[in-house]
């Protein structure tokens, strides 16, 4: 059982790691944001999307780990940390210590990435109305007056139309 719950260990530490390693390239990723910068938001994109595939691996095995340990001092379902810490005190500091480091982690995550998302939001919002303006100009091609509306033509008489 130690070498299990060493190895949960080992993997929370691994997932504290990983989580750090998306925080940073959630930065960088708001810098290059910020100096729109296309080519750097994309490599950061995929070496985001890598950690988080590191991520989801990594946490199927916590799981997994969890489910065995908890199926051996008879906990029901996936236990949680709060509740393996309680089962065994003797490593209740350090999975706690690593519980805690991983939330603050994981909110930290969470508050730049919503920034992230609004700006990304009002970006998109703003392309999608110069898209409908330049969209309404091509629709009523024609000639606009002073105050920037377009100005209906004329009909065009049978013989204008011939040539």
């Amino acid at each position: 059982m130690s070498r299990q719950l060493a190895e949960l260990e080992h993997v929370l530490g691994l997932l504290v790691v990983e989580h750090r390693k998306l925080l940073e390239q959630v930065d960088a990723q708001q810098i290059a944001m910020r100096a729109m910068q296309a080519e750097s938001m994309e490599n950061i994109l995929a070496l985001q999307e890598s950690t988080r595939l590191r991520i989801a691996t990594l946490d199927t095995k916590r799981r997994m780990l969890a489910i065995q340990i908890g199926k051996l001092v008879r906990l029901a379902g996936e236990p949680t940390l709060a509740q393996l810490s309680q089962a065994f005190p003797a490593r209740a500091i350090a999975l706690r210590h690593l519980r805690d480091e991983l939330l603050n982690l994981v909110q930290a995550i969470q508050a730049r990435t919503t920034v992230g998302a609004r700006l990304a939001g009002a970006v998109l919002g703003h392309l999608n109305t110069a898209v409908r303006l330049i969209a309404g100009a091509v629709e009523q091609a024609g000639v606009y007056t002073k105050h920037g509306t377009p100005r209906v033509a004329a009909r065009i008489g049978a013989i204008e139309a011939v040539g």
